[in-house]
């Protein structure tokens, strides 16, 4: 698959990773950017660790068993570890993604909570006007949901559904993952050389 490029944009990136079923997109992400040179800050839920267990034979949340080598990029972070730095407003970071987002984490994001690491970092990003990509991951949605997500457009944050195109012809499923990773990559500012542009 094809890596992402070394090219200016963010430095540091907070990744959450929820309970949705879609942890390819996650693992997905983490290659890119770490390849990219980005630092990247993780944190997993724990419904996020069992759905990595059940879809990608995952054991344990590491760099080794995620992205199949030790990366120096990536940073754990216990999610149910308030006094950690990324609960502070005034610790430099330049956005933050939750891939894949459940239906659950939007709620909570929607009204406002901060009882853990996650939720506390989606929190403190919105308030910072940083900027904050959820890749919901849910079918069908209902009129909560859909209210959640309009409430989290209108703090400042950006959804970005699991939704694969079709119009680069995808012939494989790491074809229709890198389309919707591809996609949060660019609402980061992540330059990349994935083949998700439409070409007229």
């Amino acid at each position: 698959m094809s890596a992402a490029k070394k090219m200016p944009g963010p430095e540091s990136v907070i990744l959450g990773i929820s309970g949705a079923s879609g942890a390819i997109y996650a693992r997905r992400m983490l290659e890119l950017l770490a390849g990219a040179g980005v630092q990247v800050h993780v944190i997993v839920t724990e419904p996020g660790r069992e759905v990595m267990a059940e879809e990608l034979g995952v054991s344990e949340v590491t760099a080794e068993q995620l992205i199949g080598r030790g990366c120096e990029n990536l940073i754990f972070h216990d999610n149910g570890k308030m006094h950690d730095s990324l609960a502070s407003g005034s610790f430099a970071v330049d956005a933050m993604v939750i891939c894949p987002c459940s239906s659950h984490t939007v709620a909570a994001i929607a009204a406002g909570l901060g009882d853990t690491l996650l939720l506390r970092a989606a929190y403190v990003s919105l308030k910072q006007r940083r900027r904050l990509v959820l890749v919901h991951r849910e079918n069908p949605l209902t009129a909560i949901d859909l209210e959640n997500l309009l409430r989290i457009t209108q703090a400042g944050g950006i959804v970005s559904p699991a939704s694969p195109g079709f119009y680069m012809q995808p012939r494989t499923i790491d074809d229709l993952v890198d389309s919707v990773v591809g996609r949060a990559l660019d609402l980061l500012g992540v330059r990349h050389d994935l083949p998700i542009r439409w070409n007229v």
